[in-house]
């Protein structure tokens, strides 16, 4: 099972589409929850109230992999290895997509694996687009089927 924590709604309807084809792409391959988590309004409060309620979805048995720009980069091959690789031995893992304001320190110190896709900074409702699709073209290479680059 895949898990995607992120804060904040999906509030345009291009992002809502793309993220329910990729998810209907990946039910082939993999059982998939999305999450979305409450943002904080109020800036001086909001990294400590969005890893409370992020942390609330995560339980003691998943993987978690964090995504901060100050993480590991792969290409995709190697982050389909990954997948692959850390799904063999763990049954559920959950990936958590930050905020506006990022990750607090208490999500971070839970995540198992830090992972960046760049070096910079992406809207996090483009991101979860960006993620599904990067999972789906994991699946597809595991699976020796053709993707289009």
């Amino acid at each position: 099972m895949i898990k995607i924590v992120s804060v904040g709604k999906i509030k345009e309807s291009f992002f809502r589409e793309a993220i329910l084809e990729y998810s209907k792409r990946l039910s082939k391959y993999v059982k998939l929850e999305i999450i979305e988590v409450a943002d904080e309004p109020l800036i001086e409060k909001a990294l400590e109230k969005e890893s409370e309620r992020i942390l609330k979805k995560i339980s003691d048995q998943d993987f978690v992999i964090t995504l901060e720009i100050d993480g590991k980069n792969m290409n995709s091959l190697e982050f389909s290895h990954f997948l692959t690789k850390t799904m063999s031995f763990n049954s559920n893992l959950t990936f958590v997509i930050g905020g506006s304001y990022g990750l607090h320190e208490n999500v971070k110190k839970r995540s198992n694996y830090a992972l960046s896709f760049s070096k910079m900074t992406f809207p996090h409702q483009m991101f979860r687009v960006i993620l599904l699709k990067q999972i789906y073209r994991s699946f597809k290479i595991n699976n020796n089927e053709n993707y289009h680059k």
